[in-house]
């Protein structure tokens, strides 16, 4: 399992873009994925929510639990994946993807950890 040395990640395994025009994308690491097994609802802030770094702002429900979602930043939800939402085994497919999560203007981050950093952490 590889990390992509562009994202940031957080302890609770989501990962964070770059911003670009202020706005970056959120979602979950694989390794989070992989160890939820298979999703089968996805919730997720609504667009105009505000959301804070290190704070719950939905959850993933999986065959055998219920995960909550943290946001790494602190900021205006500009834009959530309705493809997710319409099938949530999408995350497990391709959570670095096309299965991003929502979009959040930044105003501030969590602490967030290198590519390296989140792989160390989780025995990589």
């Amino acid at each position: 399992m590889s990390n992509p040395q562009h994202l940031q990640y957080t302890k609770e395994h989501e990962w964070l873009t770059a911003a670009e025009d202020g706005v970056s994308t959120v979602g979950i690491t694989e390794h989070a994925a992989t160890a939820l097994g298979d999703i089968v609802y996805v919730q997720l802030p609504a667009v105009g929510d505000t959301v804070t770094a290190g704070e719950t702002c939905g959850e993933l429900e999986s065959t055998k639990s219920v995960s909550d979602l943290f946001s790494p930043a602190t900021g205006e939800v500009t834009e959530i994946n309705q493809d997710v939402i319409d099938d949530p085994a999408s995350v497990n497919a391709d959570p670095f993807g096309s299965a991003w999560l929502f979009k959040v203007r930044v105003e501030a981050t969590d602490t967030l950890l290198s590519a390296d950093e989140y792989t160390a952490l989780i025995g990589g």
